[in-house]
């Protein structure tokens, strides 16, 4: 299949910069994948879609405030350093803006949150062939532990702020109330809509929750480059599922249980383990921690995922194309589909992206 058949022309007013004022508020279009059928609700509503029995899995990776700025230490211009990956203490992969400014040796004089400068010190080591730069921190024990006072929230580059006033509330509301395990970059945005309450409504339900972590990369939401989707490299993310939430997955599947995924990064963690486990034997997925290189797109065969909860996706990115996968598994027509689903959301309005409304897939 071709990239260009996963486009979509969306207008600009649809992109949400703001969440709505609480967070299970949020608009829920349910798609029936049999039929095609569409309901239009609120995300409150979520517990009327479930069943007792069902298993319900979110990934509860916390988001870092991985964007930091800084001045160069000789020629006082500025750098925008959006952290990617840990290699070892205070030695880290980054995207460095403007990159042609960065080289090697360069020495980059941190700014803390309030853009006053801090202790901290940055030197680029080197440069990988995606054009991320490495860079090594001094003057920090541990810079991880230092970026709530250093960093900000790393919103995608669709939510503009001209007012850093808002950030005090991106700080929590770009955050799900469950998150645990510190290390993503970017949202797992499904997640976003749920609150403590609709939570236990769900349990009060005799509905099964469980947790697993994949630290969400820039490489999620980047758009597919390549003229056709098999030619596309996926990234690679890093993802831990515990002993609890395996023996759950697979007694769910052994007893004809509905696994219900919340977000595209859930669903990337539990089909790789299910194909892990379908080469041995189908009732085995094995906790632990990995990372996943795991490209979903039309035509797919899922193992482990019965039904999906996501947000409304970018044109061209593999988000889209795993989304268009579920709606017609084992098909190519589920790209069809979901952008019929895509333009009814259109024309009734819906709020799209992180920070946009939400789709449930059954």
């Amino acid at each position: 299949m071709r990239t260009a058949d996963f486009d979509f022309k969306l207008p600009a007013d649809l992109i949400a910069q703001a969440p709505v004022p609480q967070r299970d508020q949020s608009r829920l279009l349910v798609l029936h994948r049999c039929s095609s059928r569409i309901e239009h609700r609120r995300f409150c509503d979520l517990p009327e879609h479930l069943r007792s029995g069902d298993l319900l899995i979110l990934n509860n990776s916390r988001v870092i405030p991985a964007r930091l700025r800084g001045v160069n230490a000789h020629t006082g211009g500025q750098f925008e350093v959006l952290l990617l990956e840990q290699n070892d203490l205070n030695d880290w992969w980054v995207m460095l803006r403007p990159g042609k400014r960065a080289r090697t040796g360069t020495q980059i004089l941190l700014c803390d949150a309030d853009g006053q400068p801090s202790d901290v010190r940055a030197t680029v080591l080197g440069k990988n062939d995606e054009g991320h730069r490495r860079l090594r921190f001094d003057g920090a024990p541990n810079l991880a532990a230092s970026l709530d006072t250093l960093g900000e929230v790393p919103l995608p580059p669709y939510i503009v702020r001209s007012d850093r006033s808002r950030m005090a509330q991106d700080r929590e509301r770009y955050q799900t109330v469950f998150a645990g395990p510190p290390g993503s970059v970017a949202a797992p945005t499904a997640g976003l809509h749920f609150t403590e309450a609709l939570l236990a409504a769900v349990a009060a339900r005799g509905v099964q929750v469980g947790f697993l972590t994949l630290h969400v990369g820039l490489g999620t939401f980047a758009p597919v480059k390549a003229e056709s989707i098999t030619a596309h490299t996926m990234h690679e993310e890093r993802y831990e599922l515990s002993d609890e939430t395996a023996r759950a997955i697979v007694e769910a599947k052994a007893a004809g249980r509905r696994v219900i995924a919340v977000g595209t990064t859930t669903v990337r963690v539990l089909e790789a383990l299910g194909h892990q486990a379908s080469r041995s034997s189908p009732a085995s997925v094995i906790a632990g921690t990995g990372k996943t290189r795991i490209f979903i797109h039309p035509p797919y065969d899922f193992k482990i995922v019965d039904a999906l909860l996501t947000n409304f996706h970018l044109p061209r990115s593999t988000l889209l194309m795993l989304v268009s996968a579920f709606a017609a598994p084992r098909e190519t027509r589920g790209r069809e589909v979901v952008l019929a689903a895509y333009a009814t959301a259109i024309r009734e309005h819906y709020r799209f992206f992180s920070y946009g409304d939400a789709m449930l897939i059954v």
